[in-house]
C-alpha cells in the first residue's frame, strides 16, 4: 500500500509539472477505459489543444513530445452528471414552465463548480427547480468558464416533467399536445392564405407580362426570343426563392414552443416516475404521441417499479437512476433495480446519491456496491459516462475516450470501483486542474 501511495504521489507531480507544459503531450497508462471500444492496456493517448488527437496501444511517439508516464494507473473519461442542481439555489413549486431554461440560473463564479470538477464530474446536465409538474429545460455545461455563455455546451438538453399518476399530471401533458395541434392547424391556414395571396400575385404579373410581350414581338428576332424565355426561367426562379424566404410563419406561444419540438425531435423529454402506476398512467396520457423520451426512476426504499420493467425495457427506453439497493415492497427482499432494468433490455444512467462535493466523490464507490451486487461493470461505466453524454445531446463531444473529443481525463490508482482506489488526478480539456500530491 504505500508502495502504491508513493507511485500515485510520483504521478501526480509529474501531471502538475506538465500542466503548463505546453499543448501537447502523450499519456503512457497502464489501462484506459475508452468506454466506445473496451478496455486498452499499455495505452497511449496523444492530446493537443484539450482534445484527444489518438488512442491505442503501445503507439509510437515523437520525439520532443511531454510524456505522462502513468503505467500503474487506470484513465476513464470524465463523469457526465446529467441530472444535478450544483450550483444553483432558485426555488419552484409544480407549475407549467416547459419554456424556463436552467441557464438563466447560472453564475459562474460559484466555488462549487470548482469542487465538483475535483471530484472527476467534468461534465453537468443542470435542471430548472421545480417539485412537480414542468420545471422547464435542462442544459449541458462545462463546469469552467468566465461566463454563462462559455459554461453552456447545449441549451435545451432535456424538458422535465415530474409526472404522478393523479388528474392534474395527465392533463397537464393532454393540454400541451391540443395546443400544439391548434397551432399546427394555425400555422396551416395561415401558410394556405399566404400560397394564394402568392399565386394571385403571380397570375396578375403573368398577365403584365403577356400584354408586354405581345408589343415587344411585334418589332422583336428570333434572339430577342430566345432571351426573353430564358429571362422568364430566371424571373420564375427568382420568384420561386423569394416566395420561400417571404413567409413568415406566426409566432407560437413561449409555452407551446417546447412541445412543437418534441415533435420534431429537437428535444427529448426527461420524466420523473416515483412508481409503477406513474408509468402506466404516463403510457395512457402520452398515447399515440411519438416523441422522444427517458425516465427518471427516483428510488425509494420499497419502490415497485420492477413491476414494469419488462415494458420499459422491451421499449429499448433509457432509465436514470441512482446506485442503491432497494427491497421489495412490503418484504426485505433486496432488489438491484439498475441491473434488473438492463437485463430487461433498458439502457442505464447512474446518478450520484446528491449534489454534494462528498456525494459525487463517492459516486464510483456506490457504484462498485451495485457491481458488487450483480450490474456489469461496463454498464455501470457507460452509465457514467458515455450515455448520461448521450441523453444530454453532447456525446459527439464528451463521454469517452476517442478521437476528436475533450480530454476530459481521471487518473486512478486503481480500478475506479474498488473501494480502495483513488482518484489523484483530474484533466479538464487537456490542462490537469486537480491532483493529490502527498508530502
Amino acid at each position: 500500500m504505500k508502495l502504491r501511495n508513493l507511485l500515485s504521489s510520483c504521478v501526480a507531480l509529474a501531471l502538475s509539472s506538465l500542466a503548463t507544459a505546453g499543448d501537447l503531450v502523450a499519456i503512457k497508462a497502464g489501462h484506459v477505459e475508452t468506454v466506445s471500444h473496451g478496455c486498452i492496456q499499455h495505452a497511449v493517448i496523444l492530446v493537443e489543444d484539450g482534445k484527444i488527437v489518438t488512442v491505442g496501444k503501445d503507439l509510437p511517439i515523437e520525439r520532443g513530445i511531454p510524456i505522462i508516464e502513468a503505467p500503474d494507473l487506470w484513465i476513464v473519461p470524465g463523469f457526465v452528471d446529467p441530472y444535478s442542481r450544483v450550483g444553483l439555489d432558485a426555488r419552484g413549486g409544480s407549475e407549467f414552465n416547459p419554456q424556463i431554461r436552467a441557464e438563466a440560473e447560472l453564475f459562474p463564479r460559484n466555488e462549487e463548480f470548482e469542487e465538483t470538477l475535483e471530484t472527476g464530474v467534468t461534465t453537468l446536465g443542470l435542471y430548472p427547480p421545480g417539485s412537480g409538474g414542468m420545471p422547464g429545460q435542462a442544459c449541458a455545461i462545462r463546469p469552467v468558464g468566465a461566463t454563462a455563455q462559455e459554461m453552456l455546451i447545449k441549451s435545451g438538453s432535456y424538458l422535465l416533467f415530474v409526472f404522478r399518476s393523479d388528474a392534474r399530471s395527465k392533463k397537464m401533458l393532454k393540454d400541451a399536445f391540443e395546443k400544439a395541434d391548434e397551432y399546427v392547424e394555425k400555422e396551416k391556414k395561415a401558410r394556405e392564405k399566404w400560397d394564394k395571396d402568392q399565386s394571385k400575385k403571380k397570375d396578375d404579373k403573368k398577365d403584365e407580362k403577356k400584354e408586354e410581350k405581345k408589343e415587344e414581338k411585334k418589332e422583336g428576332t428570333a434572339a430577342d426570343f430566345q432571351d426573353e424565355v430564358a429571362q422568364d426561367k430566371k424571373d420564375e426562379k427568382a420568384e420561386k426563392t423569394d416566395a420561400a424566404k417571404g413567409y413568415v410563419p406566426p409566432e407560437a406561444d413561449e409555452k407551446i414552443k417546447p412541445f412543437l419540438d418534441l415533435r420534431a425531435n429537437k428535444l427529448r423529454m426527461l420524466v420523473t416516475l416515483f412508481g409503477a402506476a406513474d408509468w402506466l398512467h404516463f403510457s395512457q396520457a402520452l398515447g399515440k404521441e411519438k416523441i422522444g423520451y427517458d425516465l427518471r426512476i427516483a428510488l425509494t426504499r420499497d419502490i415497485d417499479v420492477y413491476e414494469v420493467a419488462k415494458q420499459i425495457g422491451e421499449k429499448k427506453l433509457r432509465v436514470v437512476m441512482e446506485p442503491e439497493i432497494t427491497t421489495m415492497a412490503g418484504t426485505l427482499r433486496q432488489r438491484n433495480l439498475p441491473a434488473e432494468f438492463v437485463a430487461a433490455g433498458a439502457k442505464l444512467v447512474l446518478l450520484p446519491r446528491g449534489d454534494s462535493p462528498t456525494a459525487l466523490k463517492n459516486w464510483p464507490r456506490n457504484v462498485g456496491e451495485i457491481i458488487a451486487a450483480g450490474l456489469d461493470r461496463d454498464v455501470a461505466l457507460r452509465a457514467m459516462t458515455l450515455e448520461p453524454a448521450e441523453m444530454l445531446g453532447i456525446a459527439e463531444r464528451v463521454g469517452s475516450v476517442d478521437k476528436d473529443k475533450d480530454a476530459n481525463l481521471l487518473f486512478f490508482n486503481g480500478d475506479p470501483f474498488e473501494p480502495s482506489s483513488k482518484l489523484i488526478a483530474v484533466m479538464f480539456e487537456g490542462r490537469i486542474v486537480h491532483g493529490e500530491v502527498q508530502q
